[in-house]
């Protein structure tokens, strides 16, 4: 190996490890941001809040957090050690989970819900880059879908044994407590992890704050609509996964721990399915020589989603909506390991984790912020009724999916040429 060359890649055997221990502390993220869906009933009445109150609890409460600590923390994944970032945030997050159990006025639950979105603020910029670093370009789609799949399995669980534990509990916070504590036993898991070689850089080491705004400026165009195409899926994402729940209770009838099983199980499932399925399918068409192959098929993904989330919260019977959730679950979950590995596909490695970051901010600011709260203020403010959370769904959907599909497909050409960009970056 000469000097210049970069070391090989990490066995298989580590690399898939590291993945297995990082979708772990993915699957714990989204069981303790996703928790409180299932809650509303029960903490609407004891703190006497609002939908659109509630909506704040459980989205923009994270996302004003990850947009303030997104940045720093994304250029200390550049930076600094990744895993020792995750497991410190990995710990703070549980333990601001567990407070939850303690608040009693709404102030007092906001502050505990921003704490937890800036322990997760850690997660998603150190995560993606440590991948990355493991995996050779042509496996790391289905790496990241692999790791993507903790978003389904979290939410999926925090449905389902949130559920249970609602159902066997005699008050929602035991709930907090019991899925909280957990992962402040768990959090030295992650230094399990083995810091991998950087690689895929330009050569002149860590990147200065105006280098990476040149670079963002260069690739404005493929950045922005990539981040805009999948904040807009995650904007009916979230709505989706903060809303059904509440859907098939006031629409449907089923009380907290049924809906909380049937949805958590259709989360568990066709989440996970279609994210592993999205990951493979990219790095299929990518070694048939599409190299635009990421951001293609998240916008055939958004157009798959469009009627189905459209169509199921208008559904009269239950098995209707049921059977509709699945396909709106599997195409909308395609994105999460694609998105990702976008960015690390057209980023050098000094700027992946701050790339990442703007990615996650973006995601969580219009996503998560507005997703939640934008049907529960259609809900209070337009229909002015809490059975009419279904009409709000579906407005959110259509709106959002279609949006999404025509900005991805808008992104392809810029994408390839920032492809052309850093490849004529690195060849210097």
């Amino acid at each position: 190996m000469g000097p210049d060359a970069e070391p090989p890649y990490p066995p298989a055997r580590r690399a898939w490890c590291a993945v297995g221990v990082l979708t772990i502390v993915y699957v714990f993220s989204f069981v303790d941001r996703q928790i409180l869906s299932l809650l509303v009933q029960p903490v609407r009445r004891d703190l006497a809040i609002s939908d659109t109150q509630m909506s704040l609890l459980m989205g923009t409460s994270f996302a004003l957090f990850f947009a303030l600590f997104g940045i720093p923390l994304g250029r200390a994944a550049d930076l600094l050690s990744r895993r020792w970032i995750i497991a410190l945030g990995f710990a703070a997050w549980s333990l601001f989970t567990a407070g939850c159990g303690l608040a009693t006025t709404f102030p007092q639950m906001l502050f505990l819900r921003m704490g937890v979105g800036v322990g997760e603020a850690t997660l998603a910029p150190a995560a993606y880059s440590l991948i990355a670093d493991y995996f050779e370009e042509r496996r790391r789609a289905t790496a990241l879908g692999v790791y993507s799949t903790g978003i389904y399995i979290g939410a999926g669980l925090a449905f389902v044994v949130g559920g249970a534990i609602v159902g066997l509990a005699a008050s929602w916070r035991t709930v907090f407590f019991a899925i909280g504590l957990p992962g402040l036993a768990l959090a030295p898991l992650v230094l399990a992890v083995r810091e991998p070689a950087r690689r895929g850089d330009l050569g002149e080491g860590r990147a200065a704050p105006r280098e990476v705004a040149a670079w963002f400026r260069a690739n404005a165009a493929a950045l922005a609509g990539h981040n805009l195409g999948c904040a807009l899926m995650a904007f009916g994402g979230y709505a989706i996964t903060a809303w059904a729940p509440a859907f098939l209770s006031r629409v449907h009838g089923l009380g907290a721990a049924d809906s909380g099983l049937a949805f958590g199980a259709i989360v568990l499932v066709a989440g996970s399915a279609g994210v592993i399925a999205g990951g493979r399918y990219a790095d299929h068409l990518a070694a048939r020589g599409r190299r635009d192959a990421n951001v293609l098929v998240a916008a055939r993904a958004s157009l798959l989603c469009l009627p189905f989330a459209t169509l199921f919260p208008l559904a009269s019977g239950l098995g209707t909506a049921l059977a509709l959730l699945v396909p709106a679950m599997f195409f909308s979950s395609v994105v999460w390991g694609i998105a990702p590995a976008a960015i690390q596909q057209v980023m050098p490695n000094s700027m992946r984790g701050q790339a990442s970051a703007v990615y996650v901010i973006a995601v969580n600011a219009i996503g998560l912020g507005l997703g939640p709260t934008s049907v529960a203020l259609l809900t209070d403010r337009v229909f002015g009724d809490d059975r009419a959370v279904g009409w709000s769904l579906a407005v959110v959907g259509c709106a959002a999916y279609a949006s999404a599909a025509l900005v991805l497909a808008m992104t392809r050409r810029p994408f390839e040429r920032s492809l052309d960009y850093l490849r004529a970056r690195t060849a210097q």
